[in-house]
């Protein structure tokens, strides 16, 4: 299934400046391991050391959080947009 993910700032150094780029999987995992396939790196950016999201990066499914939505083996149908955003945390 082809997929388009959306890649924040921080991470286009991996994608060569590219804001969204396309990756293949039925489930977010196969997607993930499509993206460091075309862009050695990114992988390291989005996972911890045990193969496990990282905690403070969030990843949609179209609109779905994929923490609600079984994680790395969340569905990716045919042509969904994926989203990863790095929480950002901060305060006075």
């Amino acid at each position: 299934m082809s997929v388009k993910v959306r890649i924040p700032t921080i991470l286009r150094t991996y994608t060569g400046g590219q804001a969204e780029v396309p990756a293949e999987g039925t489930k977010l995992s196969e997607v993930i391991e499509s993206l460091e396939k075309d862009h050695p790196g990114i992988a390291a950016r989005v996972l911890d050391d045990q193969g496990k999201l990282r905690r403070f990066v969030n990843v949609y499914v179209n609109d779905d959080d994929v923490r609600f939505e079984g994680g790395l083996d969340a569905a990716t149908p045919d042509g969904s947009g994926i989203s990863i955003i790095p929480a950002v945390a901060g305060g006075c």
